[in-house]
C-alpha cells in the first residue's frame, strides 16, 4: 500500500508538470441528451458525478491539461440533420469555454495549447468523430475547420459513402478515391485525420495518402484485445514513419477480451427495451445497471489498460502513443478509471512498471501536442503551394 501510495504522489507531481492531452471525451453529447443543451440545468463547474463521468472539479483532479470534446453525433442521424446536429454541438463546446473561463480556454493551434497550460487552464479543441457529419461536402469540411474543429474520424460505427468502419460489412475496401480526396484537403486544411473506428484497411489507405500525421482519438491494440476497433500490430508500427499518435481508450470492450461478449448482450438488452446502446440518458443507465446486475460484468482496471500501452509502446514507440479515455461515450469505465478524476491511478500504475518519468510526458502532454504542430506545419506547406487550393471535387465525380 506504500509503495501505491508513493507512486500515486509521484502521479501527481508529473501531472503537474505534463498534464494530461485526452483525445476524446463526449461530454457535449451528454449535454445534448441529458439537458437540451441547457448549462444551467447541468452545471459542469459543479460535482456531476450523479449524471456524467465528466465536469471541471474531477477534470482537475484527474490532471487534465488539454481536452479534444467530441462534437459527435449518431452515424443515424444522415445528410443535413447531421451537419445541423454537429453544428449544434460545436456550439455547445463554445458555450461552455465562455461559461467557464477561469477553466476553459478554447485552443485552435499547439501554441495555443501550451498558453493554455502555461496559464493554468484546460485546452478546448474539438474532433468531429464520424465522416457523416460533412454529409460528403468538403466545403462543410472546411466550414468545421474555420470553426475550430481540429480533427475527424473518417467514420463511425457505420461506413460514410467514402470510407469502411470498423463495425459495418465493407463497401469500398478502405477510402474510396473521394475518401482520397477528404483525407488531403483535411492535410491542406490541417485538420489531424482520426482513424479511430475506421476499418483496418481504412487505416492502411489513409495512412498511404496523407502527407501528415494521424491519430487514432480513442483506441488500443489490437494483439491484446481482438476487437475491430483496435490497432492492428502492422499498423501501428507504420506510425513512426508517419509521425502520428495512438491514443489508447478505456471502454472495457475494447480492452478486455471477456467484456466483448457481455456487452453485445448488454447492446441488445439495451435495444430489447427500446433504447440505442449508446444511450446515457438517466433511463437508459437504469435500463444498463440493471442488466448489470442480473449479469456481473467482466471488470478492466487500470492494469488492463497498462497492459495496452505496454504494448502500443513497443510496437509504435514512445513517441507515437497517448490517451484517449471516450468518457461520457461509455456506460461502463474500468476499476480505478471511473471518471476523469481516474488519470493519475493510470499513471501510478505506468510508474510502477518503470516507465520514467520522460516517457510519461511523452504520454501525456507532449506527444498529442507534437502531432498537431506537424498537422499544422503540414498544412502551410500545403497553402504555399499556388496549385493546391480548396478542393471542390464532389462524391459523384470521383466515385461514379
Amino acid at each position: 500500500m506504500a509503495d501505491r501510495s508513493n507512486h500515486l504522489a509521484e502521479a501527481l507531481e508529473l501531472l503537474a508538470d505534463h498534464p494530461v492531452v485526452d483525445g476524446h471525451n463526449d461530454l457535449p453529447w451528454a449535454l445534448r441528451e441529458q439537458a437540451g443543451y441547457d448549462l444551467d440545468r447541468l452545471d459542469v463547474g459543479t460535482d456531476q458525478r450523479a449524471r456524467l463521468q465528466t465536469d471541471i472539479p474531477r477534470l482537475r483532479a484527474g490532471g487534465v491539461g488539454a481536452q479534444f470534446w467530441s462534437v459527435f453525433v449518431r452515424s443515424d442521424f444522415a445528410g443535413d440533420k447531421a451537419v445541423s446536429a454537429t453544428l449544434e454541438q460545436i456550439d455547445v463546446v463554445g458555450r461552455l469555454i465562455n461559461r467557464y473561463p477561469r477553466d476553459l480556454r478554447r485552443a485552435l493551434t499547439a501554441d495555443d495549447m501550451e498558453a493554455a497550460r502555461s496559464e493554468g487552464r484546460i485546452a478546448s479543441l474539438m474532433g468531429a468523430e464520424g465522416g457523416h457529419s460533412i454529409n460528403c461536402s468538403l466545403a462543410t469540411l472546411r466550414a468545421f475547420h474555420q470553426l475550430g474543429v481540429r480533427y475527424m474520424t473518417l467514420t463511425h460505427n457505420d461506413n460514410t459513402p467514402w470510407a469502411d468502419s470498423a463495425t459495418d460489412e465493407p463497401q469500398g475496401g478502405g477510402l474510396t478515391r473521394f475518401g482520397e480526396e477528404v483525407v488531403r484537403e483535411m492535410n491542406r486544411v490541417g485538420m489531424l485525420v482520426d482513424l479511430s473506428h475506421v476499418s483496418a484497411d481504412t487505416m492502411r489507405d489513409a495512412l498511404r495518402v496523407t502527407t501528415a500525421p494521424v491519430i487514432f482519438s480513442h483506441s488500443s491494440a489490437r494483439a491484446v484485445c481482438d476487437h475491430p476497433r483496435n490497432i492492428p500490430d502492422d499498423v501501428l508500427a507504420l506510425l513512426p514513419g508517419n509521425g502520428g499518435v495512438a491514443m489508447a481508450t478505456f471502454v472495457p470492450k475494447f480492452i478486455l477480451p471477456a467484456a466483448i461478449a457481455w456487452t453485445t448482450g448488454a447492446d441488445e438488452n439495451m435495444r430489447a427495451q427500446g433504447f440505442h446502446p449508446l444511450d446515457t440518458t438517466p433511463d437508459a443507465i437504469k435500463v444498463q445497471r440493471a442488466y448489470e446486475e442480473a449479469n456481473p460484468r467482466p471488470i478492466a482496471d487500470t492494469a488492463t489498460v497498462a497492459d495496452h500501452l505496454d504494448h502500443m509502446r513497443e510496437v509504435a514507440g514512445i513517441d507515437h502513443i497517448g490517451i484517449g479515455g471516450d468518457y461520457d461515450g461509455t456506460a461502463f469505465t474500468p476499476s480505478g478509471l471511473d471518471d476523469v478524476a481516474g488519470y493519475p491511478n493510470l499513471i501510478a500504475e505506468l510508474l510502477s512498471r518503470r516507465w520514467s518519468s520522460a516517457d510519461l510526458a511523452k504520454l501525456t502532454w507532449q506527444n498529442a501536442v507534437r502531432t498537431l504542430r506537424a498537422a499544422e506545419d503540414t498544412a502551410r506547406g500545403i497553402q504555399a503551394d499556388p496549385l493546391r487550393g480548396p478542393s471542390i471535387a464532389t462524391l459523384e465525380q470521383l466515385d461514379g
